[in-house]
């Protein structure tokens, strides 16, 4: 038997916040600069939906840690910048967040520090303040399951009983593997078909998501 919905899980980068774009544009102009040339889908594929530990190691096995280093700390400046000079919510998302009647949480491959700063820089930090989840909690980031698993339990619901709204296919795949039913937005970067599978509902307006939501949860009478 299929449990009620009982928690809303928000992925956070390209979930409620634009980001994704200015972290693949970053991505690309360093490779260019440091020594390996990707292009955008190259990003998405390598970098998106991963925690920064993963990706500093990609990188570290391709150009040496030195240079890892410095990748990792130019990322951190030139993203901080952008994000200061440009970032905003999804569209729709503030409407979706009025809609949704059900608890929710956060769980991000992005550090704390990172969720602070750019969830407030769109005043998305009150909504989910106290609710907020990092994959520097667990021992190993998505695609495996143990981030959402660990939200779960910090909320005290039953994995079966989450669904998880994430943009990457880590993050679909992380999702899936907790067992959770998962909701794959295809508004930004990732193909909606690398998004697809298991008790997955790929969709594209942030705005149709408390109605999808709804639709899963069996009728009251």
């Amino acid at each position: 038997m299929i449990k009620p919905i009982e928690l809303v899980i928000f992925d956070c980068d390209g979930v409620l916040i634009d980001s994704e774009r200015i972290a693949a544009r970053v991505q690309v102009t360093l490779g260019a600069e440091l020594g390996w040339p990707l292009t955008e889908n190259e990003v998405v594929d390598r970098f998106i939906g991963r925690s920064h530990a993963a990706i500093h190691e990609q990188v570290a096995d391709r150009l040496g840690p030195d240079t890892a280093a410095v990748w990792s700390q130019r990322f951190e400046e030139f993203h901080r910048e952008a994000v200061d000079a440009e970032l905003a919510p999804i569209d729709g998302l503030p409407e979706a967040l009025d809609a949704l009647t059900l608890p929710t949480c956060v769980a991000s491959s992005g550090s704390h520090d990172k969720m602070r700063h750019t969830l407030g820089r769109t005043g998305l930090y009150e909504r989910f303040a106290g609710r907020i989840f990092s994959s520097t909690e667990v021992s190993r980031g998505k695609p495996a399951p143990d981030l959402f698993l660990h939200a779960a339990q910090q909320m005290g619901v039953d994995p079966e009983a989450c669904v998880v709204v994430e943009d990457s296919q880590p993050g679909v795949r992380a999702a899936r593997a907790a067992g959770m039913r998962v909701f794959g937005y295809a508004g930004g970067l990732t193909p909606a078909e690398r998004l697809e599978g298991h008790d997955t509902v790929v969709f594209y307006d942030m705005r149709k998501l408390p109605a999808l939501i709804a639709g899963l949860r069996p009728p009251l009478n």
